[in-house]
């Protein structure tokens, strides 16, 4: 690699830097969006983990089945426990996917003509955006992370990496969706009422909320379909030591291969998409 190469690289690296920093910079002065988007996971930790477990708790007849948790866990795993792999991708889902609309609030107050007029590639503005996208997910999973100190989860630092991995892999896909989303959308309403339509199925289609054995052949079809699945299998196993999916072979590699499809689609709507 020549000199020329070299600082035609770094000059691109220092584009994308400004674009991700700008990102991080908004995110964190609206503290209520972190706020927000924290109170949510929690309260269904909390609430529905709690409410949930009591009633599979106190009711043998629901919690056994021939004398097998249906939960297919050790007794010691609590179904509060069993869902938080799940609530930490809910979280990702939620705030990935939504990151598309500050595409549409951008382009409403010319800040998006103003960067797309510079001299900078879209698939940098592109990247860029979905790196800030995937750090703010990252902060708001750390706060969940921390959280499940307080419910018995437990971490080594081998796990704890791991962890970051599948969620940093998760939000890419995810953020680079909303964006595709957002880079086709003129209104804010428009696009959350399109988003309702892939964050739903995206969370409750994953088994956040229930394990993946015995289902109905169709609810079958459509959580093996479901990206999701295979982060909250990765999730549950490193952080529960449940048996999944196999870790290395079926979850990184579908979430690698969802990374480079939605990211090279991405790069692409992003090039075709109008500043105004």
């Amino acid at each position: 690699m020549g000199e020329f190469e070299f600082y035609v690289i770094w000059l691109e690296m220092e584009k994308l830097y400004a674009i991700w920093l700008r990102e991080i910079k908004v995110f964190l002065r609206e503290r209520s969006r972190l706020i927000a988007a924290t109170f949510t996971p929690l309260l269904w930790l909390f609430v529905i983990g709690s409410g949930f477990g009591a009633i599979l708790t106190n009711s043998p007849e629901n919690s056994n089945i021939d004398g097998v948790n249906v939960l297919g866990t050790s007794p010691r795993i609590t179904y509060q426990q069993f869902i938080f792999p799940g609530i930490v991708s809910m979280s990702v889902i939620f705030s990935s996917v939504f990151f598309g609309s500050y595409i549409i609030w951008d382009r409403k107050f010319d800040f998006l003509k103003s960067v797309m007029v510079a001299p900078v590639s879209r698939s940098t503005i592109f990247v860029g955006k979905t790196f800030g996208g995937m750090t703010t997910s990252l902060i708001q999973a750390a706060i969940l992370i921390v959280v499940g100190l307080l419910i018995g989860i437990q971490y080594t630092p081998l796990t704890l990496v791991l962890t970051i991995v599948i969620i940093l892999l998760l939000s890419f896909a995810l953020t680079s969706l909303g964006l595709i989303i957002g880079s086709f959308m003129e209104s804010l309403e428009g696009f959350q009422l399109i988003v309702s339509f892939v964050v739903f199925p995206l969370y409750f289609l994953s088994g956040a909320l229930f394990p993946l054995t015995n289902l109905p052949a169709w609810l079958l079809i459509l959580t093996t379909l479901d990206p999701a699945t295979y982060a909250v299998d990765a999730l549950r196993n490193l952080m529960l030591g449940l048996p999944g999916k196999n870790l290395f072979t079926n979850d990184i590699i579908i979430l690698l291969a969802l990374v480079l499809m939605i990211g090279a689609l991405g790069m692409l709507s992003f090039r075709r998409m109008k500043a105004v």
